[in-house]
């Protein structure tokens, strides 16, 4: 049985492949960046972060009704983002409103093909009608 996605025979080009893992970084180096990618790796993490790319800074509550989860599974959802340091967080009075960061921002943008910009304009817009 032959699998369509192995080669069948060694045919390594070994000078054009040591030039490609001197320039791959090692585990060490993309591990942050890994745990970024699990970080958004939950729905329900991602459309957080979504909803924080066109609100620009919520706080759990409105986050919980805008995902349409509970406010305690939010809670759950932004302190994995926020250890991941994709999300921000400040105290304002009584609330607590967190935000992307740069980071996060950019992250989230890539995954959802969206531009960052345009999506925070856009609540921005509606808001003033």
């Amino acid at each position: 049985m032959v699998s369509d996605d192995a080669c069948e025979l060694l045919c390594l080009d070994l000078p054009h492949a040591e030039r490609i893992r001197a320039s791959v970084p090692g585990v060490d180096d993309v591990e942050s960046s890994a745990g970024h990618a699990r970080a958004m790796g939950d729905p329900t993490r991602l459309r957080i972060a979504m909803a924080l790319l066109v609100g620009d800074e919520l706080c759990v509550c409105d986050m919980a009704w805008v995902v349409g989860a509970s406010q305690a599974l939010v809670s759950h959802h932004l302190r994995q983002l926020r250890t991941a340091g994709l999300v921000a967080s400040r105290k304002d009075g009584r609330m607590v409103m967190y935000r992307l960061t740069d980071r996060g921002r950019l992250l989230v943008s890539v995954l959802l093909d969206v531009e960052a910009d345009r999506s925070a304009s856009t609540v921005q817009e509606a808001d003033r009608v």
